[in-house]
């Protein structure tokens, strides 16, 4: 995935405030321990996704390489590296969830939304993304709406879940 960039951004004195909490939770010398937690506040800043000048924010405010920081954000799937919809839909398609019916909750997620995985709606509510896991296997197929995670899908379900965000 190509990082889209955008030149401005600046951590606020919140934010700050925030990453301060976390690298206090960690020896001196290793403010790199503090990078995810880092990084997940700057990316609610940004509107739910990471910039490169997002990225170099933390990496500026937390004395590292630029490099460092960059891993971290294109390694993890928690990380959006382009902007998102209001909503972001996450669906496990790994084996215990496509064993328990993914396959229909994609699909019906699909044709409900009109979108492909790594799509975001026209209206900009909702993105759907397809995540390899979400540690839940025995309650699947299971998604995460946002930061909260939703199991035992149905197609009914889906729409319940939608209709409460529509």
């Amino acid at each position: 995935m190509d990082v889209i960039t955008n030149t401005i951004f600046e951590l606020s004195q919140h934010d700050k405030a925030e990453i301060d909490a976390w690298v206090a939770q960690y020896p001196a010398e290793q403010k790199r321990s503090a990078v995810i937690p880092a990084l997940h506040i700057a990316q609610k800043a940004n509107g739910g996704w990471l910039s490169e000048a997002a990225m170099k924010a933390v990496a500026d405010y937390l004395d590292l390489p630029q490099i460092q920081v960059f891993e971290v954000a294109t390694f993890y799937s928690m990380f959006e590296l382009a902007p998102v919809g209001k909503h972001k839909l996450c669906v496990c398609t790994n084996v215990s969830c496509m064993l328990s019916g993914s396959d229909e909750i994609v699909a019906h997620l699909k044709k409900r939304l009109q979108i492909n995985f790594g799509e975001t709606t026209a209206d900009n509510k909702f993105t759907l993304k397809e995540v390899e896991c979400l540690g839940a296997c025995v309650n699947a197929p299971v998604l995460q709406l946002d930061h909260q995670f939703h199991e035992k899908l149905t197609p009914e379900k889906i729409d319940a879940l939608l209709a409460g965000l529509e």
